[in-house]
Formats: C-alpha cells, structure tokens, sequence
C-alpha cells in the first residue's frame, strides 16, 4: 500500500508540474507550503491524522530530511515562528553551535586565512540542532506522539521516493565531491557510476533507522547511543571537532520573537541570532515616511528607495549583530524608529549613498548558501507556523554521517572566521560574529508570521542566504502595500543590496530598461540574479487559506 501510494504521488509530480501548487486555489481547513511535494504530502496527512500546525512543522521538517538531502536536514539547523489563536507568540532556536574545541583561529595556516576549510569537510561542521528543536517543539505545543509525527518521513526514507529532475540533477552534479567521503559516496552517488535520473526510486535504509531511533528514544536517539556514536566516530576519523559532550549538551532555546508594526500589520519574527528581524523592521522604519504605494512597485523610485535602506541595514548588521547569549546585541537601538529615521538623513532620491563612505549607525544609549528551505503551516483552528530551516551550503559539509544516513551542516562558515573578511556569500562581519565554543552563528533565515486584528493573516519566508532577508520583506510588502495575493507576491520580481559588495542585484526581466537606465544614472551598479525562494500562506478576514509557491524553485502546497 505504502509503494503504490508513493507511485501515485510520483505520477501527481510528473502530470501536475506544479500547476496546481501555483494556483489560487482556496482551502478551508489546513494548509502546508514547502519546497518538496513529498514533505508537504506528509505534512497534509499528519494534519488530517488530527495533528496541529505544530505537528505537522515537525512532520514536515524530518520529511525533508529525506526528501531534500541538499537542504532539508536533521544534520543542521534552524529557526522556528508559533502564532496560536490563543495570543500565544513564540520563536524556537535551535540553530547549530561551535564544538567545544573551536577557536576563533581554526581556519589559519600557516598564518593564512583558508576559507575552504569553513565550507567543505568535517571542520566546518557545527553542533546540529534540528534533531532536538522539533523535539522541544513537540514536546511544549504538540498534540500527536513523536513516533506518529516521525512515520510519515520513516516510511519515505525506508521505502523511498522518486526523484525529480531538479534532484537527480542536484546529486550528479555533486557527485565528484560526494567521492571524496566515506559516507556521501555510499548514499549520495551510485556504486556503478551511472548518474541519477528523474523518476529513480531513492531509498535511504540507514537514515530510515536513524529516523526510528529518534521516533523511539526522542533526543537521546540522536544526541546519544548508536547515532550519537557514528557522527563521533565521523569526527575522530576525519579530524573534526565534535564530541559526545557536545553533543549531549546542546540544547535549542526559546526566545521572545521580536515585534515589528508596520501600518495595521504586526510582523512575529525571528529574534537574533537571526539577522532578518532586526534589518527587516529598520528597512520598513527607514521606508515610512515615503508613500510606497504611488512611487509604484518596482520603479526607479521605489527600487532606489528600499536598496538604500537594505544597505544601512546590512552595514548595521555586519558590526552589531551575532549570538545573544555571547554578545549584548543592541536591539533596542537598532528597533528605534527614530535611529532608524536617522540613518536615512543623508539619503537622497536622486543619488547612491556609496558603501565605503557608509559605515555602521551609532546609538545615543549603545556605548547565510542559498540551500536553506522554508515552510509554511496552518492547522484549521488557524494555529500557524514558519520554519526556516539549513545545512548553510547545498548538501551542507558534503560530509555523511556513516551507518546514519545524513549529512553534517558546514555552518562554521556563518561565523565571521575572520572579521573583516566576506564569508561565501560575499558578507562581512564583525567581533560580534567571530568564533567561540558554545556559540550559535549568525543567521539570515527569517521565518515571519504577520497578524492583522491579533489573527494570523502570512506566513512566509525565504531560502537564499542573505537574500532571505530581501526576498521576506519584498513578498511582504507585495501583498501589504500592493495588494498582490499570495501567488502574485511570491513570483514577483525582486532586488537585493547587502551592503559590500557595493551592487544592486535584480532577477533577470525584473526591471525595465527604463528602470535600469534610471537606476544606474543615480549611481547605481546593477547586476542580474535570483534572489531567495520563498513559500506564503495567505488567510483573509473568513479564515481561507491560499498559497504563494515560489516558480524559482519546485515547491508545493497540499491542503485540504
């Protein structure tokens, strides 16, 4: 039964190519969005089983695992956002941490910084936490068991799944570095050298018993005994970092979610260390006092408005952001709309504000691969969740944990290995983002619920490393000022600053020519990308749920 409910989804890929999941189509109870359609199928069914929007998150989280090795995980990390219909906000890390042995210096040789050893292989690897945050998860806001929230991915990974196009394409072309590990080579490439296709049954044996071990002993299934075990063991042999004491004491924590206002919205978002709430709410500061609507969506105006306002916030995030449980983050500076009003006294409409004559604000009272994957969740009592979720890099470390099935996150590189210097996305940062035992790395995933009359009316998010940022604010804004709907937001062309590099990114056919002639006679430098996917639910004032699936990447909405 369970095989030929897996051909009868494989067929619903193949026929459908997301056309229904890209549609406007209305649902009256709940409603899962994610980047895979297995994942969201298995979401689905633990909501129907009864299950709450937290539940299925979890369902949700392990069924990627699976089904997207490049970015769904229980080898990495993330973030999660909870709106209830009782009031209740909450915000979960359960973002990797440096191994005990980690030092600000472990990527210097010879007195020379290796960024690669950051990126690739067992030092870049950081504590994971997936494992234990949909544990903490479960445990405070869940209604089903572990082992009934864990079957759905147990019986994928066991019995396996068919690929898709983009998959198969995704392990052949990382096949040449899988060979390099033990472990990646056995699970990630095929002993024969015949490369993947689209539509190959994949089957995950050992990962399926990893997933059992964790549906049986909870967190001790992963942070101690045989599992715990293999990735020491993957650590000793290969010279990483990562012991049982590391991994028996990592623990993923609650944190109050900060709070933007933004017109009659409030926007739940992820406190630091996540980056994104902090730039998100100066951007929409810095933007207030300009009329959004009339300078029109994606014109000259508006297009220069929004990136000079991304690039005092990505400045202010490279000096002043990192782990608050290591570094007294200053948020309530940076909250403050009048700092943030400040920052745009030498802003101009008629011309850039160069980034090497702008540098980080200063306060009166103060003295990230694009493999991320998000998901949205509403259960029908309108109970909501976002979760953004990472290995950092496509496939993370390269690194699979061998007789477990899963690989290792190369997180180590979100840290500032040495300030000053551009991490692989091309982000500078700081001393509050340097390197310490114990400490969670700075984060641009940003899951955000916004409310209107203290009901949950978005849930979204964005993959894409520091474009996360970008991309969530960008589809919040569509549908907040422009009145797009959920579908129209999310496929919406988009632009990117950071900062340094001091360029404004847009997706190919986004701008005009007219635009871009504009743009650059202010001083703009331009340069063409993709920038984030994201997934939206959208519920109106009656409570239907519709669903913004980004074209940019194979997601899928399954609801009921």
């Amino acid at each position: 039964m369970k095989k030929i409910l897996l051909l009868l989804i494989a067929l619903f890929v193949f026929v459908d190519t997301n056309a229904q999941s890209r549609s406007t189509q209305i649902y009256e109870n709940g409603l899962v969005v994610s980047a895979e359609v297995y994942a969201s199928e298995a979401g689905k069914q633990i909501l129907q089983q009864g299950g709450n929007a937290i539940d299925a998150a979890v369902a949700v989280q392990f069924a990627l695992a699976v089904t997207l090795p490049r970015a769904g995980n229980i080898g990495g990390g993330g973030f999660m956002v909870i709106h209830l219909t009782d009031g209740t906000k909450a915000a979960l890390d359960y973002r990797e941490k440096a191994p005990q042995q980690a030092s600000r210096n472990m990527y210097i040789r010879n007195g020379e910084f290796k960024p690669e050893l950051s990126w690739e292989g067992i030092l870049s690897v950081g504590v994971p936490g997936t494992v234990d945050g949909m544990v903490t998860a479960l445990e405070r806001y869940g209604r089903m068991p572990l082992e009934l929230v864990l079957q759905p991915a147990i019986d994928l990974a066991k019995n396996g799944y068919y690929l898709s196009y983009s998959q198969a394409r995704a392990l052949n072309n990382r096949s040449e570095t899988f060979q390099k590990y033990k472990g990646s080579k056995k699970y990630f490439t095929r002993q024969n050298g015949i490369p993947f296709k689209e539509g190959d049954l994949f089957v995950q044996e050992d990962l399926g018993e990893t997933l059992e071990q964790i549906a049986r002993y909870g967190r001790d299934g992963f942070y101690a005994g045989p599992v715990a075990d293999a990735i020491v063991k993957e650590m000793k042999q290969n010279g990483g970092l990562i012991t049982h004491s590391d991994l028996r004491n990592y623990r993923s924590k609650w944190r109050a979610p900060v709070i933007a206002q933004f017109q009659n919205y409030e926007l739940i978002m992820m406190p630091p260390p996540s980056s994104g709430s902090i730039a998100i709410t100066q951007i929409l500061d810095m933007m207030d006092d300009y009329a959004l609507s009339e300078l029109g969506h994606n014109s000259a105006d508006y297009v220069h408005l929004m990136s000079e306002s991304m690039r005092r916030a990505f400045a202010d995030r490279s000096y002043y952001l990192g782990d608050p449980d290591f570094y007294d983050v200053p948020k309530q500076g940076l909250l403050d709309p009048k700092y943030n009003h400040a920052r745009m006294i030498d802003f101009s409409m008629d011309t850039v504000t160069r980034s090497s004559t702008l540098s980080y604000g200063e306060f009166s009272n103060n003295y990230e691969s694009h493999e991320t994957t998000h998901f949205s969740v509403i259960d029908k009592e309108g109970n909501s969740v976002a979760v953004t979720t990472t290995l950092n890099g496509s496939f993370g470390s390269h690194v699979a944990v061998s007789d477990a099935g899963f690989l290792l996150n190369n997180e180590m590189d979100d840290f500032s290995a040495q300030p000053g210097v551009p991490n692989s996305y091309g982000l500078i940062g700081g001393e509050a983002n340097a390197i310490e035992p114990g400490k969670r790395m700075l984060s641009s995933m940003t899951p955000t619920i916004v409310t209107k009359n203290g009901k949950a009316q978005m849930i979204l998010g964005a993959a894409g490393g520091p474009r996360i940022i970008t991309a969530t604010l960008q589809s919040f804004l569509n549908m907040a000022v422009f009145g797009m709907n959920a579908q129209e937001a999310i496929a919406a062309n988009r632009v990117h600053h950071q900062w340094l590099p001091d360029v404004l990114y847009y997706e190919n056919y986004g701008l005009s020519p007219d635009t871009i002639r504009l743009l650059e006679a202010k001083g703009h430098t331009l340069k063409e990308t993709s920038i984030g996917r994201g997934h939206i639910i959208y519920i109106d004032a009656e409570g239907n749920k519709s669903s913004g699936v980004d074209p940019r990447g194979d997601g899928h909405a399954s609801g009921y």
